[in-house]
């Protein structure tokens, strides 16, 4: 049971990574770079459409989107729920 657990908890850790490296690249502009162009579309993919959830409800405060900050505090809620019934 724990090991089912700890890939839970590692899937989760793994995905607020890709949330954090999406926010990271957005700070950059777009380059020529055809690998760091492929890395965006796909973080775009896996998740800007998770991060569009929350921008629909979310405004932008101050040119800010804190879309991804309660994405990470909803799947830790998440994370948390899952954890407990696992254990």
């Amino acid at each position: 049971m724990y090991s089912i657990a700890r890939i839970v908890q590692l899937a989760f850790n793994f995905y607020n990574g890709l949330i954090l490296v999406y926010c990271i690249l957005s700070w950059f502009p777009r380059s020529g770079n055809m690998i760091v162009n492929d890395l965006r579309y796909a973080l775009d993919v896996l998740v800007g459409r998770f991060l569009s959830v929350f921008r629909g409800f979310i405004p932008p405060i101050a040119g800010m989107d804190f879309s991804p900050i309660i994405a990470i505090l909803a799947l830790s809620f998440v994370e948390r729920l899952l954890l407990n019934i696992l254990l």
